[in-house]
């Protein structure tokens, strides 16, 4: 078993509690915790742009809601314990390999500063479970304030069922959009801040270099966070075209069509509200996703450039970089990385003098004309270098969860039951900001072999 402590901390728990004897029972599902009474969740919505009645192996069971000492509510999630009345044909079983990933990555993006579930502890098996191969079964207890999605709404819509989405909408909005409760407007108004919150997601996703892989309406949270970890990469060397999941064959949810994604996820959503609000009004919220993400991606690559103004060139500054990174697979987030130590030169060739930078670029003259006009950038707000860099390493992650990493991690653990590469990864990547000089090795670009590695649906 892997424990999370900060996770725990979340709910109250004392990490102690995990040498209680009983803990493993209680939090595997062997065990009912006091007073709760678990349902097992269905799925149902769009998968890979076609309506489904029923989605996955029904492997989902809410063990029940906590409420901590500040008056946070979160949701004891337990997935791969087993078949549910939802499981269809499956199992309702988890892989050693999926969990691992999913905890791992959960941790990583909440160090990020991105909207997340989050991972308390994952819980072993020498239980065989088959999927490509023969796999150890494990399952993981997973937290968030709700685990509600937009297929929860398609559910009842696609049922006709229209009063049960009128009390799911008042049962959300009561329990996390107080501030809409009782107003008449309040559906209007609940639709205008998901669509916007997860325009903001998606637009930190982008920043970050993520994709998610799957981005079924069933795996979009109703809060705007990151929910469902499946078939999901951080890019290595730059491309806008990179798609995790193997089994993604036309390349629907690449990391360059998330946005457009998430705006075609939003309307899937919007439909569902047809009973509840006006046709318009509902055109109104969602054309509220573009400039809302556009707004926020912007504000987050220019944080990552250093740049503390908004100026009209920076869009195309932007996308000149994205453009010669890709010409040039450049490693992504250590580009970023590396650019905050550019050098702000006032002659005409800031490119040699970042020679550190421009090592990076098989053509160097790509980099050279992009340094000119990003140091002509810098100079319109007098930009320091010191004062800059200050700032853009507390944005510019040195490590991310590259897919190569957790496979060694995974490796480790299911051929040697050695999960210390677990914990040193998840204890890298609280911190990934952090300089961190004994743990250097973990930011190298990935070796060739880590390019090639496929990720399914079952990952």
């Amino acid at each position: 078993m892997n424990f999370n402590s900060e996770a725990a901390r979340l709910i109250d728990l004392d990490p102690e509690e995990v040498k209680n004897p009983d803990f493993i029972f209680y939090f595997s599902g062997r065990k009912l915790l006091p007073g709760s009474e678990p349902v097992s969740m269905v799925y149902a919505g769009h998968q890979f742009g076609t309506y489904v009645p029923q989605l996955g192996d029904g492997r989902a069971i809410l063990l029940g809601e906590v409420r901590n000492s500040r008056g946070e509510s979160w949701d004891l999630h337990l997935k791969g314990s087993g078949k549910t009345p939802y499981s269809r044909m499956g199992d309702g079983r988890a892989v050693l390999r999926s969990t691992i990933r999913e905890y791992l990555c959960s941790e990583a993006m909440h160090a990020l500063s991105i909207p997340t579930t989050r991972a308390l502890c994952i819980v072993g098996s020498n239980e065989p479970v088959y999927r490509e191969v023969v796999e150890s079964a494990a399952m993981m207890l997973r937290l968030s304030p709700s685990h509600v999605r937009f297929g929860s709404f398609e559910l009842f819509y696609y049922r006709s069922q229209y009063e049960q989405i009128k009390i799911l909408a008042d049962y959300i909005i009561g329990k996390h959009f107080s501030h809409l409760s009782g107003r008449r407007d309040r559906f209007i108004q609940f639709l205008v801040e998901v669509t916007r919150s997860t325009a903001r997601l998606i637009a930190k996703w982008q920043a970050v270099g993520f994709a998610h892989g799957v981005m079924n309406t069933d795996n979009m949270s109703i809060l705007g966070i990151t929910i469902d970890y499946g078939p999901f990469g951080f890019i290595d060397d730059f491309d806008p075209d990179f798609v995790p999941n193997h089994s993604d064959h036309m390349g629907r949810y690449s990391y360059s069509n998330q946005p457009d994604i998430g705006a075609w996820n939003v309307g899937c959503l919007a439909q569902t509200f047809l009973s509840l609000v006006p046709q318009l009004a509902i055109r109104e919220a969602i054309a509220e996703y573009a400039p809302a993400f556009a707004e926020h991606y912007g504000e987050l690559m220019r944080a990552k450039l250093g740049l503390e103004q908004s100026h009209p060139e920076d869009t195309s500054l932007i996308g000149q970089l994205l453009s010669i990174l890709y010409k040039n697979q450049v490693d992504y987030t250590n580009f970023f990385r590396r650019l905050c130590d550019f050098k702000l030169t006032l002659d005409e060739s800031p490119g040699t003098k970042n020679q550190h930078l421009r090592d990076m670029f098989v053509d160097w003259k790509d980099f050279d004309q992009w340094a000119i006009n990003y140091r002509n950038r810098l100079m319109k707000e007098l930009s320091v270098d010191a004062e800059r860099k200050a700032r853009m390493v507390l944005v510019n992650p040195k490590y991310i969860l590259r897919n190569y990493l957790a496979q060694k991690a995974i490796n480790l653990a299911v051929e040697q039951k050695d999960f210390s590469e677990i914990d040193r990864l998840l204890s890298l990547l609280r911190a990934p900001f952090d300089e961190q000089p004994e743990m250097q090795h973990y930011s190298v670009p990935t070796p060739e072999w880590g390019k090639r590695l496929v990720v399914s649906c079952s990952s």
